[in-house]
């Protein structure tokens, strides 16, 4: 972890990056600025900023203004090409480049000194928790300021002003202090690769008197700006290809499990050409849902466990061999750590290792090449899949509800399931609408960047769909999003429902009304799990205030659900629409149930005797 302040000096060679976009590569070009360019207003260091979120893919700026970043917002507004979204707070922004990142591949976010960067804090370790690069911007004290007596505001009351930076070393991968003009570009391009490279959030923040002054290395056409490319140690991967070949080669009934850091290694069509090749039966970890086709020929659901899709984890956990790629096993995706996975029959890949068994380890080894030469020397065995298909019942359709009987859970989602099509893409929140959804079948033309289904399973902050669905939505303008959230978590991020309608997003938001913290309820009930009843319809519509298009509308029986869909994807598919869904207390899904149970018991695990 690496952060530079001021004028120290750091390593020249340039970070790598795993396949962003499509940004060049190759040496830097010196560039040689005539007097005129130098003195131009576009020649300054909010406006190279704002070209380099460009030049790397943002269009968009999740941002709260305060004293300290108002001149930057200035020149970051400026750039043509660059569209700053004002949000209500500093969580929910961080929620929304949180969200940005998942379409676009990096997001970006801005907020003022010490209140605001601690603000966003929590959300920042979030993404970097779940492998997103995120460029976080703060806007910080007057050059001048540092290293004297002072006594600022926004601050604790000490003239030390390191106490923001601090805080960021930990849940970022570089931290940059611009407090000079001299180390600017080289400190903002270094952050930037960086981010890029490690796929994690990076920390940037700009002295508040600097953004509109023009320097020598800020030039109206910025230098042109390069990663290279990483790549496999070659001797290293042919090892790994031919261990891993000659391992499966030996297995019965081997299978092939996808997990969440398939999206960091930009592996996922590789995955799938391993997918086909070898016949295995193929399932993925609950983060890594979407991340995979799920019309794959064989296809098995959901690998989580107790609570995996039904007959998956029998033929996973009954395996002779298994190849995880990009696993993450935390408590809550071993449900507790109850797995029954064996270390000697697995094969781990993750974005830069194999693991093959209890060893060897090939260090240096990108998971795509490694799963690209795989597929190449894997022999085809449909063992574990026709094992799946002999045991395989179909599920049974949920009832339908009767008559002014109270809407079930699992009936709502059978309605969600025939909504979704190409054109959506899902944020599920933290909660039992992570079990709901796993269930939800992804349509044709789903994975990579067709399809998204997405929710933050390692970090777990609930109140993190909303900002999500709005950076999601913004960045994927092609999709119609569907969030499915519960009333705890939406009490929590619930006002910037306010900035999708000032950008004119077409969000559909369940908001699944059970009157508490659902998912603790399950894992450890108290009166503290209970809320307080909102009219959620009611806020949305107060927040609305006749500005902008949204609709919205409460349910409680079937026959509501099916005209409010309707009404929906019809005459009001062009509105932000709320269906505020009335569920009892107690109507859950069974996986929340088994999963609650087994994580509680994780929880309450006695000291260990000393």
């Amino acid at each position: 972890m690496d952060t530079k302040i001021g004028n120290g000096t750091f390593d020249n060679a340039k970070p790598a990056c795993n396949d962003l976009g499509n940004l060049p590569s190759g040496p830097t070009a010196a560039v040689q600025c005539s007097p005129s360019v130098v003195a131009s207003p576009e020649a300054t260091l909010g406006r190279h900023l704002a070209r380099r979120l460009v030049q790397i893919g943002v269009r968009d700026v999740f941002s709260v203004p305060g004293d300290f970043n108002l001149t930057l917002l200035d020149h970051l507004i400026a750039e043509p090409n660059l569209n700053l979204v004002g949000c209500c707070n500093e969580l929910n922004a961080g929620y929304a480049a949180d969200g940005y990142a998942r379409a676009k591949g990096v997001g970006a976010c801005v907020v003022t000194f010490t209140v605001g960067g601690l603000s966003i804090l929590n959300a920042i370790a979030g993404a970097y928790s779940e492998n997103l690069p995120l460029i976080c911007i703060v806007g910080g004290p007057n050059s001048n300021d540092y290293g004297t007596n002072r006594i600022l505001h926004h601050t604790i009351g000490l003239p030390d002003f390191s106490q923001e930076l601090r805080c960021f070393q930990t849940v970022t991968c570089y931290q940059a202090v611009v407090n000079n003009l001299e180390d600017a570009h080289e400190m903002i391009d270094t952050a930037v690769s960086t981010a890029l490279k490690e796929s994690k959030p990076v920390y940037i923040s700009i002295g508040c008197n600097l953004p509109a002054i023009p320097h020598p290395t800020f030039t109206r056409e910025p230098v042109p700006f390069f990663i290279s490319r990483r790549v496999s140690n070659q001797m290293g991967l042919e090892a790994a290809v031919e261990a891993a070949a000659e391992f499966l080669s030996k297995a019965v009934k081997p299978v092939l499990v996808g997990g969440p850091k398939l999206r960091v290694a930009k592996a996922g069509n590789a995955f799938v050409e391993l997918a086909e090749a070898s016949g295995y039966a193929v399932a993925v970890m609950p983060s890594a849902k979407g991340l995979v086709p799920e019309t794959l020929p064989r296809f098995i659901g959901t690998y989580w466990g107790a609570v995996s899709t039904a007959f998956c984890a029998e033929i996973v956990e009954s395996a002779d061999a298994y190849l995880f790629a990009g696993p993450i096993f935390n408590d809550y995706s071993s449900v507790g750590y109850s797995l029954l996975l064996k270390k000697e029959k697995a094969i781990m890949v993750q974005p830069d290792r194999v693991v093959i068994g209890n060893g060897p380890a090939f260090g240096c080894v990108l998971m795509k090449d490694f799963l690209q030469a795989l597929s190449k020397r894997i022999k085809c065995n449909t063992t574990a899949f026709e094992n799946y298909r002999r045991i395989f019942v179909p599920p049974g359709v949920p009832l339908e509800c009767k008559p002014r009987e109270p809407l079930r859970v699992n009936v709502l989602f059978k309605h969600i399931q025939e909504m979704l099509t190409g054109e959506t893409a899902v944020i599920a929140e933290t909660g039992d609408s992570w079990f709901n959804c796993q269930n939800l079948k992804l349509p044709d033309g789903c994975g990579f960047s067709w399809y998204r289904y997405e929710f933050q399973m390692q970090y777990g902050s609930i109140g993190w769909s909303v900002g999500a669905t709005l950076g999601y939505a913004q960045a994927a303008k092609e999709k119609r999003v569907i969030a499915c959230i519960g009333d705890g978590s939406f009490q929590v991020t619930a006002q910037d429902v306010s900035t999708m309608l000032r950008y004119g997003q077409n969000t559909i938001i369940f908001l699944i009304n059970n009157g508490g913290y659902t998912i603790e309820v399950e894992i450890h009930d108290g009166p503290y799990n209970v809320i307080k009843n909102w009219d959620y319809t009611g806020l949305v519509d107060a927040i609305h205030n006749g500005d902008g298009k949204c609709w919205t509308t409460r349910v409680q029986y079937e026959a509501e659900l099916n005209e409010a869909i309707a009404t929906a994807m019809g005459e009001k598919k062009d509105c932000l629409c709320f269906i505020e869904v009335i569920a009892h207390k107690d109507d859950t899904s069974k996986e929340l149930l088994e999963w609650g149970s087994r994580v509680s018991a994780a929880n309450s695990r006695a000291p260990n005797p000393q």
